[in-house]
């Protein structure tokens, strides 16, 4: 293994850490910050009517407080507590509450039904708390083990407790009651075991495939106090949460850490609203995906070219745009470009996917401090991230504090798994030793991507050694998961899928080989086992396939091309399927369609 970063680097960081208040629980940070920033502003929000109004600290800690001695009172203490919905005060308070009370289950709601389905089942929730169109939908789906013995807390509800679905507002107020007038303390008096798991996030969806990363509110708090400690998050940050809040990125970073720090959070109501919410709230950092940052990244470029002079653009069209302009221009249109995105703005934070080190530099010119780093759920997230101390733009960053990587077996050019150490890496897989064992060795956790380290420290990320198909906007896709549904129709036989990349909108998408089971087709078409069917009839009858495949995930997982296999797919020994090599090459008699 090769050694990660050299002392320098590491030392000046550690005599320049901004100072921050550290905590073992989540509990002990609500607390502490409820009391010390009493007064302050801990969220923005809007109305019915759409007017802004803000909720102080100690209305936040009250909140939670009242939530969490509800929930013991109907007693929840120390069981898994669901939460699915859109970023908002709400879920919140709910997360909160439930990683104190019991073991919270954060659930994407992008997913489908029956995938949500089977991580209440899997971990036998016995609350969900969320927004009503998702209660509704799993209240209604058979499948729900525990449908009878549910408890549905509706964030949406107005109303006093009805048809079984308690309003959140009337539930709420019931342990603020029991808090009040019976001096109930059951929640303030929780102790907490912060090596102990208190949060259970899956990572996939339905095939028996999925892994469920057990995290503790130590794993937690130590990559809150660690990611504080290199950028600067304080009592001055505004920050307006864009990305899905269910995810550990956007969840510990983007909620977690503003709070702890005593800053100020605001929710973006849909990306169509992006602009004028940046407008309203006037954060002055939010997290991103490189997605997004394309897209404003475009729309920048767009602006500048119907309001500059053409003559900037047809000069040197390989030169930065900024590079162009006069000394007295470039404040004027970094002052506009800040404006436009709320007049605030000091740094935008990128993850979950690769992002060009061009565009990076493009932003910074623009007046964007752009800092990227690499994480996984298994490591509550954040691994490694460029700072406020160092920042190299091809490199996804430096170790935070507290945490090593090395690599391992690297090859001849220094590429090979990256591991990971340090008390942010959680604590394994929910009820399966046998991946946790593949994973988690003498203390080091083995990531499953691929990097190198270079002389200075700085880590770049080379490839995925996992299977997983990662898109532009940081969403997994899990082939093996789709594979599941391809197999399992009646006139497809065997199924390979992965990533491809399109160089003209620099998206990845997935696309799946499909060998046609002729046996079925043929039988469905009555004619005889010896006849030909023609190519145009099985293209038409493998795509209808494909779009009832579709129709069963979330767009992000769709099957975007597929390509019919005349010949069998090379298989290792056991017989599984390889996914590398000449499986993957295309040949003449291949025939290839865009699935929608």
């Amino acid at each position: 293994m090769n050694k990660s970063n050299p002392k320098s680097k590491i030392n000046y960081m550690e005599k320049h850490y901004f100072k921050r208040d550290d905590f073992s629980d989540l509990k002990e940070m609500i607390y502490t910050v409820g009391k010390k920033y009493a007064g302050k502003t801990a969220f923005k929000l809007k109305d019915n009517a759409g007017q802004i109004y803000n909720v102080s600290y100690f209305e936040f800690l009250k909140d939670v407080e009242s939530l969490g001695t509800a929930l013991i009172s109907y007693g929840l203490k120390d069981k898994f507590i669901a939460v699915v919905g859109k970023n908002s005060y709400k879920w919140a308070v709910s997360y909160l509450a439930a990683c104190i009370v019991g073991v919270v289950v954060p659930i994407d709601k992008e997913l489908k039904v029956n995938d949500m389905i089977t991580f209440l089942n899997d971990s036998n929730s016995s609350v969900i708390l969320g927004d009503s169109r998702y209660l509704e939908e799993i209240k209604a789906n058979d499948n729900l083990l525990n449908n009878q013995n549910l408890i549905y807390i509706d964030f949406n509800k107005e109303s006093s407790n009805t048809d079984n679905v308690l309003s959140f507002n009337h539930f709420k107020t019931t342990g603020q009651y029991n808090k009040e007038t019976s001096y109930d303390t059951s929640f303030e008096n929780i102790k907490i075991n912060p090596d102990e798991m208190h949060f259970l996030l899956f990572t996939s969806g339905t095939t028996g495939n999925s892994k469920g990363v057990c995290l503790s509110h130590r794993n937690i708090c130590s990559n809150i106090f660690s990611i504080g400690s290199i950028v600067k998050v304080d009592t001055h940050t505004e920050i307006m949460s864009i990305l899905p809040i269910h995810h550990t990125y956007e969840c510990t970073l983007g909620f977690l850490l503003v709070i702890s720090s005593g800053g100020t959070i605001s929710y973006l109501e849909s990306y169509k609203h992006l602009p004028q919410n940046l407008n309203e709230y006037k954060p002055n950092i939010f997290l991103s995906v490189p997605l997004i940052l394309d897209k404003l990244h475009a729309n920048i470029l767009k602006s500048l070219e119907n309001s500059l002079p053409k003559k900037y653009f047809e000069k040197n069209p390989e030169k930065h745009i900024m590079d162009k302009l006069p000394f007295i221009l470039k404040p004027i249109v970094k002052s506009k470009i800040k404006k436009a995105l709320g007049g605030n703005i000091q740094k935008i934070i990128v993850g979950a996917s690769p992002i060009s080190p061009e565009l990076i530099d493009s932003l910074n010119k623009f007046g964007i401090t752009v800092l990227n780093g690499y994480g996984l759920t298994e490591c509550s997230p954040l691994v490694a991230g460029n700072n406020d101390f160092f920042v190299n733009k091809a490199s996804v960053g430096l170790p935070i504090p507290n945490v090593e990587y090395k690599i391992s077996n690297p090859d001849e050019n220094g590429v090979g798994e990256i591991v990971v150490k340090g008390p942010n890496v959680m604590l394994g897989y929910y009820k399966n030793e046998e991946e946790t064992s593949k994973v988690l060795k003498d203390g080091w956790f083995y990531t499953g991507d691929l990097g190198k380290i270079d002389n200075e420290g700085w880590l770049y990320i080379t490839g995925r050694s996992k299977n997983v198909i990662i898109t532009k906007n940081g969403k997994n896709v899990y082939p093996e998961e789709i594979e599941f549904l391809l197999d399992n129709d009646e006139f497809i036989l065997e199924s390979l899928v992965v990533g491809r990349f399109n160089k003209e909108n620099k998206e990845t998408y997935v696309k799946a080989n499909i060998i046609p089971n002729m046996d079925n087709i043929k039988s469905s078409l009555n004619v005889d086992e010896n006849s030909n069917v023609s190519d145009k009839k099985i293209f038409e009858i493998i795509s209808a396939s494909v779009k009832k495949v579709n129709k069963l995930l979330p767009q992000f997982k769709h099957i975007k091309e597929f390509s019919i296999k005349n010949n069998e797919f090379e298989k290792t020994t056991t017989n599984k399927i390889k996914r590398f090599g000449k499986n993957l090459e295309d040949n003449e008699n291949d025939k290839s369609e865009k699935a929608e």
